[in-house]
């Protein structure tokens, strides 16, 4: 709707100056911009790279880009996502990433790697705030703490020994 809003057409083109647009007024004037990628990914591997122009763009000037990708998955597959990602040779490779841990905390492991081989940090969704979100994330595990608890508590675990803080 911000492409409609801002004039420019819900379609590349207007993707490409609205993307352009934010990173000249914001690079380098703020800490961090945190690229939703769904809006990218809709328009196939133009909107890819765009993406890819974005994130450039953005940590050519310092910003740190933290895309926010939603991502979990197991094995293979959550390697792969990781170096897409996360690994600084990659052209998608951000300064940090979203993720899911829904298939399981482990599943999040490839991330953590390849995170900490790149200098890069993983925020992990625990409790959020979609309306339909307490139904799981409330939820009373087998330990008898809420699956967000037990994310918390894991990822704490996980950061137990980091100074000054974990990377996760």
């Amino acid at each position: 709707s911000l492409l409609e809003e801002w004039g420019v057409g819900d379609g590349i083109q207007g993707l490409e100056q609205f993307a352009a647009t934010c990173v000249e007024a914001l690079a380098g004037h703020v800490g961090f911009v945190k690229p939703q990628s769904a809006f990218f990914e809709r328009f196939g591997s133009a909107g890819i790279r765009v993406l890819e122009d974005t994130i450039a763009g953005l940590r050519h000037t310092g910003t740190l880009v933290i895309l926010d990708v939603k991502r979990g998955d197991i094995g293979s597959t959550a390697a792969a996502y990781a170096d897409a990602y996360l690994d600084e040779d990659s052209p998608l490779g951000a300064d940090a990433v979203t993720v899911s841990p829904f298939l399981g905390f482990g599943s999040l492991d490839p991330f953590f790697d390849v995170a900490e081989r790149n200098d890069a940090g993983v925020f992990v969704l625990a409790l959020t705030s979609n309306p339909e979100a307490p139904a799981i994330q409330q939820a009373i595990g087998g330990g008898g703490h809420t699956v967000a608890a037990a994310i918390l508590d894991d990822l704490r675990t996980l950061n137990g020994e980091a100074a000054p803080m974990g990377s996760y």
